[in-house]
């Protein structure tokens, strides 16, 4: 089981920035396709962002343009920078590990929260 940690949230004003880091164990990081979601009070958990072993990144609609997902497969590593955020944007973030393409599920960590102020 990969254990994954969630760290970097808090509160910004609108058009704030805010960097969400997010460890994962494992000794074959570089394999694993990582992505971060959120989930809104009363909303569903939906996609935000994600970055494949290979490096290919994917975003969300509602983020592209705003924000950047990194990794650092050195140190287990992935980052999560968010620009011109918006209130719209506040939600528990959460960081999801996928070791390979047999684990559907991938392991979840226990989220952080983000709040934006208007």
């Amino acid at each position: 089981q990969v254990q994954v940690v969630e760290s970097g949230g808090g509160l910004v004003q609108a058009g704030g920035s805010l960097r969400l880091s997010c460890a994962a164990s494992g000794r074959t990081f570089s394999n694993y396709d990582m992505g971060w979601y959120r989930q809104a009070p009363g909303k569903e958990r939906e996609f935000v962002a994600a970055i494949h072993w290979s490096g290919t990144t994917h975003y969300a609609d509602s983020v592209k343009g705003r924000f950047t997902i990194s990794r650092d497969n050195a140190k287990n590593m992935v980052y999560l920078q968010m620009n011109s955020l918006k209130p719209e944007d506040t939600a528990f973030y959460f960081c999801n590990a996928r070791t390979d393409a047999a684990d559907v599920r991938g392991s979840w960590g226990q989220g952080i929260q983000v709040t934006v102020s208007s």
